[in-house]
Order: C-alpha cells, then structure tokens, then sequence
C-alpha cells in the first residue's frame, strides 16, 4: 500500500524540519510539503529534511491542499495523509490513521484531538468552541459521528479524488468530512495527541483569523446542506465507480 503525505505550510520554518523528521520512514513513500506563499525558510527546511516541495502562491489551506492533490494525481498513491506543518499534531501516530485503511475497515479516518490527550492550551477556548459547534450541526444535519475537524487525517487517494474538493480556505476540512459522510465511505476516528504548536496559530492565535474561520465554516455547513440533495446521487455514483476500479487494480 503506498502512502503519499501532504503538508500544507505557511511559514512553519521553526516547526517543518520536526515534523518531516518524526515521520516513520517505512510508513510511507513520499512527503510533499506544499510551500504556500511562505516568507521564511519553510521550503528550504523542508527540502533538507528530505521532502518533494511545491508552490502554491494563493493563499489558503485549502488552496494550499488543492496543490498537493495535484501531486497526489501524478504519483495516485493507495492512501493520502493529511498533516499539519506546525508540530502541533504528533507524525509519529500516523498508524493509528493508516492501520484501519490498510485492513480494509475504513476509507476515510480522522484523527480526533478530543478523544486524544492535549497538552494544556494546545486547543485554545475559541477553537474547542468553534469545533463542537460544527461537530453537532453535522451530527443534526447529516447524522455522523464526528468529534473533532482535526487536520490529522487519512484517506484512500480513489475516493479523495471522486469527493471533488473544492474550497480553498478554512472550509477545506469540514468540506472532506461532510462529503464523505455524503458519499457513504466507511468512515473512522481515533484518538491523537495534540500539543502546544511551534510558534502562533494564524487562524486561531489572531481574533481576525478566529472570526473568519469561524465564519467560513459555518457558511460551509449552511451551503452544503442546502444544496445536498441534488449533490449526493453524483457524489455516490463517482465514489462507487471510483472504488470499483480501485479495487480490480493489479497489485
């Protein structure tokens, strides 16, 4: 099974080199680091702890994630991981995302901070707030199970391209997880550690990048729902045809 990394990063020089480092070696087969407009050292650090970097000179993590898909369609690995460039998450717990797909009893797991350990303040008020808000409208409206929008996530790369990601800011993860909920994918969570991140957050370390996270996430939601109906019968179909011709690929 190959696995295909992709970390989306903007300035995250202090932090980048860590988290290449404490990824396990055997686990996977590339680490792509998407330099996203950065105005430090984050590509040449990347590029020293061994990683294939790119550019994505809009600003935006989804933005920054859509980069990394092209990649990712190049090289069509079995599973994509998700991870964040500021060491906030712990790389060296991917299996706990990798292991369900690789035996076959998940497409899709997300990497819940909440049921995990966090390091006091490494989930700061307005963040754990904002994430059990979004967590319950998507429990009410689409009746998942989802604890947490955690940016640690696994997915097999068939059913990520038939999802046809779209957004290209802070609506990027909650977009994955409403889709695939849509779609019908064997969905998981397991428990991860968070810890304080390397440096501030640009999202929730600012009251600016608070109230527009906050903001587009919630507009994300409202979008989706209102026009799922018309979106789940396609959704479905590209996703079966998409898992169909994965599975009857030679090993």
């Amino acid at each position: 099974m190959t696995v295909l990394v992709l970390i989306p990063a903007f300035n995250e020089a202090r932090a980048i080199g860590r988290v290449i480092g404490d990824i396990q070696d055997a686990l996977v087969d590339e680490i792509v680091v998407v330099n996203n407009a950065s105005t430090d050292e984050t590509e040449a650090n990347a590029r020293s702890a061994g990683a294939t970097v790119v550019r994505e000179h809009r600003r935006g993590y989804g933005a920054a994630c859509l980069r990394g898909l092209e990649v990712a369609a190049e090289r069509e690995p079995d599973v994509v991981v998700f991870l964040d460039g500021d060491y906030s998450d712990h790389p060296d717990e991917m299996t706990r995302l990798v292991r369900p797909i690789a035996r076959g009893d998940a497409d899709f797991v997300v990497g819940s901070r909440i049921r995990g350990e966090s390091e006091p303040g490494a989930m700061l008020p307005q963040a754990q707030i904002g994430n059990r808000l979004a967590c319950t409208l998507m429990r009410w409206i689409w009746g998942t199970d989802y604890t947490d929008l955690g940016p640690f996530r696994a997915i097999r790369y068939p059913a990520l391209k038939a999802l046809e990601m779209q957004d290209e800011t802070f609506g990027w993860t909650i977009e994955m997880q409403i889709k695939a909920a849509e779609a019908g994918l064997s969905i998981d969570e397991v428990p991860v550690s968070y810890r304080r991140r390397v440096g501030v957050s640009k999202i929730t370390g600012t009251i600016t990048g608070t109230v527009k996270a906050s903001a587009k996430i919630l507009w994300t939601i409202a979008r989706m729902a209102a026009t799922r109906r018309e979106r789940i019968p396609a959704l479905r179909r590209r996703v079966e045809k998409a898992m169909r011709s994965a599975s009857k690929a030679p090993v």
